[in-house]
């Protein structure tokens, strides 16, 4: 029986550790952007072509001096690459952000020349170019988003009584 007892503690903790994956696998939480689908990502691709690349920069770059304020009191286009900041936001927040527009997601006045594209994208046409965005980015910088993502969804669901 003393021999048992480690080899009993070992065969428990690996149990415990895959019921733990288990479980977390069971209750996945849910992948709004796709940057890992091809076919999502090319839509995404052509997408931003169209719609943002006149502002955002065809690397993704932004504008220059995005984070100063132009003559016009406006804030240039901001880079949707690893210098911005798009990435510093939960998923969710970017689909409401591109459908509403900063104007309205801001508010108190705030002001910018991106209007909203709701009823001018689809919805899947805001998660295929967020997922092309997020498709540029390191995998380090993709594994941060996704935490912060998974944070954002227990937070919501704690929220909600979940």
């Amino acid at each position: 029986m003393g021999r048992l007892g480690p080899w009993a503690v070992l065969i428990f903790v690996a149990l415990v550790g895959g019921a733990m994956v288990l479980f977390r696998q069971a209750v996945e939480i849910p992948s709004l952007l796709k940057p890992t689908d091809r076919s999502v990502v090319e839509l995404g691709k052509q997408v931003y072509a169209n719609n943002c690349m006149v502002c955002h920069g065809e690397q993704l770059q932004g504008q220059p001096n995005w984070q100063q304020r132009d003559a016009n009191g406006l804030l240039p286009a901001p880079p949707h690459d690893a210098s911005g900041h798009t990435w510093h936001h939960p998923s969710a927040y970017l689909i409401e952000f591109v459908k509403r527009g900063p104007v309205q997601m801001v508010g108190n006045g705030y002001q910018s020349a991106m209007g909203g594209y709701a009823g001018v994208l689809t919805d899947d046409e805001i998660v295929a170019v967020l997922s092309y965005i997020k498709s540029t980015w390191s995998a380090r910088i993709q594994r941060a988003h996704n935490q912060m993502d998974e944070r954002f969804f227990e937070a919501q669901q704690k929220a909600q009584g979940g």
